[in-house]
């Protein structure tokens, strides 16, 4: 294996600070631009224990936004899913950055550790003392009895690398397990937008109390934001006050409970709406 030189140590807690900012700019844009949306609409419904005026007041409120404002969150709805795509290219971008940073030594680090633990004692390298080696060779410069100046080597002990390389290991292994998990989310956003049948889906698999076809009916008459702020709502209210918002916009958008359901479970036979 050849010799490298890396002068990272002057950098390493600047870098990593950068990395942490980097990481909380998604959730900072995010919470911005939600504008504690979904916390005012709750109105502490997410308890459930008031008193029935209240409680009524406080559903019909909410009934009235989402009636009011349907098909008018597509934008709200994209701007999270812009955040979920910046923190997958910033899990991207901080690995190569990081590549960069150890002199494109990063990229097969994980690797190279488990290619090293599975080699034949006899001839493997240890990748980890590699790039974060525990002893090294110093030069010192001192004045001389004489005032000039004096070089001086030394073999020194370096044992925050030990510390170092364990984190560095970690991160990589971290930075791997974000990519996959981010990707699958972005792939899961991409299929809720392109496919109303998916919605329905959703929303029937999670919110159970709700009539099936009012699950329909509303998917059918809103759009994609629509949908985003209905599930987020619905995973933050209590189900059943939820459960009844939701059969009452139903019934404003025109669901009547004995309507004959269309075999492919959309009411009426129609098809539900692109957003």
């Amino acid at each position: 294996m050849s010799r490298k030189n890396f002068a990272y140590s002057p950098y390493q807690t600047r870098y990593i600070m950068l990395q942490a900012i980097l990481f909380y700019t998604p959730r900072w844009l995010w919470k911005n631009w939600e504008g504690g949306k979904i916390h005012a609409l709750m109105m502490d419904l997410d308890v459930g224990i008031c008193s029935e005026i209240e409680k009524k007041q406080k559903k019909k409120l909410l009934l009235d936004y989402l009636w009011d404002n349907l098909k008018f969150h597509n934008w709200w709805a994209y701007r999270y899913y812009f955040c979920e795509l910046l923190a997958l290219a910033n899990v991207i971008g901080q690995m190569f950055l990081m590549n960069r940073f150890f002199d494109g030594a990063f990229l097969t680090f994980g690797i190279d550790v488990i290619s090293f633990v599975e080699s034949d004692q006899e001839d493997r390298v240890d990748p980890m003392i590699y790039i974060f080696p525990r002893m090294t060779k110093c030069t010192f410069y001192k004045y001389g009895v004489s005032g000039e100046v004096e070089r001086l080597d030394a073999v020194c002990i370096l044992p925050l690398n030990v510390v170092n390389e364990k984190i560095y290991i970690f991160l990589w292994f971290w930075f791997l397990i974000l990519f996959v998990l981010t990707s699958g989310c972005i792939l899961y956003r991409i299929i809720i937008i392109l496919s109303p049948r998916m919605r329905v889906y959703l929303l029937r698999l999670r919110f159970r109390l709700i009539r099936r076809d009012a699950i329909d009916v509303i998917v059918c008459k809103s759009k994609m934001g629509d949908w985003f702020l209905i599930y987020m709502l619905g995973e933050n209210v209590d189900s059943l006050i939820f459960r009844d918002v939701m059969h009452e916009l139903a019934a404003r958008l025109g669901h009547r409970h004995h309507l004959h359901i269309h075999p492919s479970g959309l009411g009426g036979g129609k098809e539900i709406q692109e957003a």
